[in-house]
């Protein structure tokens, strides 16, 4: 069952054209991902989703109602988690999910909460200010108050962002038990590897949709070897195999990936001229492409 439509969305902010074109579907009970950059178009499509921001042209539809016409009957069956969520400070964990109970007309809320204090791990802390909070807590807070009303959807845009990875981890777990629960979750997150963890991805860039599908048939569509290669200094090595193979380099910290089609000739050429030119090998290994070499050969297409 489809409980998000998207057809050719578009929304520009003066001459920046933020959501271009874009067509999805979402089916019911999948976690979805719209994964890019900042300023990909990521936050503007959520929000128009959401009823927040009215699109230029094209249509979509939540739960079988339009994002413009029925933007107040979307808002009573979905739950929203912003970045920058409005928690208020001065209240406890209680009085803010109290709060938010009463905004969506929640009447009997108390067994409602608890099972969310439970659910989030944060019945220790229920009497605690917001304010008082951790970042992951916090968090963790904002998706009880977007929860306390049962919605079909939770739309949740970057809810990782600035988080410790412990709490990331314990994020994920609350969302992986949402899934099981029957609700939809669509997220929009930078991070690639998160990417990993949904059921089907979209990969974002400069207001397009560059790739649609599975986290491992994206994986699976560059269809070439990735050489990983940590070597020092990094920087040289990266500058002299762009250089001098003319293939696709990537550099990821302490180590480059070389994009391949042929494996041993072009190892062979590579470890020769790192060499000879007093580059250090630390470690050199065959791998299959990640979402992140995927997203960065993508948008390298794009821009040649």
């Amino acid at each position: 069952m489809k409980v998000i439509k998207v057809e050719d969305l578009k929304k520009t902010y003066e001459n920046i054209r933020a959501v271009n074109s874009i067509s999805f579907e979402v089916m019911k009970g999948e976690m979805f991902g719209l994964v890019g950059p900042d300023g990909a178009g990521k936050t503007t499509t959520i929000r128009m989703l959401c009823g927040l921001l009215k699109p230029d042209s094209g249509a979509a539809s939540v739960l079988d109602l339009d994002i413009i016409k029925d933007k107040n009957k979307i808002k009573d069956k979905i739950g929203y988690l912003s970045q920058k969520f409005s928690l208020y400070g001065d209240l406890t964990v209680d009085e803010n999910i109290e709060f938010f109970a009463e905004i969506h007309n929640v009447i009997n809320f108390d067994e409602r909460r608890n099972e969310l204090l439970e659910f989030t791990r944060l019945t220790p802390f229920r009497k605690r200010l917001a304010e008082n909070l951790s970042g992951g807590m916090k968090q963790k807070l904002a998706l009880a108050c977007s929860l306390i009303h049962k919605p079909q959807i939770i739309f949740l845009d970057e809810p990782t962002t600035g988080v410790d990875p412990v709490s990331r981890r314990d994020f994920w777990k609350i969302l992986a038990d949402l899934i099981k629960e029957g609700i939809t979750v669509f997220m929009t997150t930078p991070y690639l590897d998160e990417a990993e963890r949904c059921n089907r991805v979209a990969l974002m860039d400069k207001g397009k949709i560059i790739s649609l599908d599975t986290p491992q048939n994206i994986k699976n569509s560059l269809n070439k070897l990735i050489a990983e290669i940590i070597c020092s200094p990094v920087r040289k090595a990266y500058k002299l195999v762009k250089e001098n193979l003319h293939k696709e380099v990537q550099l990821f910290g302490d180590r480059i990936n070389v994009v391949l089609d042929q494996s041993q000739k072009d190892i062979s050429f590579i470890e020769k001229l790192l060499k000879d030119n007093s580059i250090e090998i630390i470690n050199y290994r065959e791998i299959l492409p990640s979402l992140e070499n995927v997203f960065i050969h993508l948008v390298s297409d794009r821009a040649d």
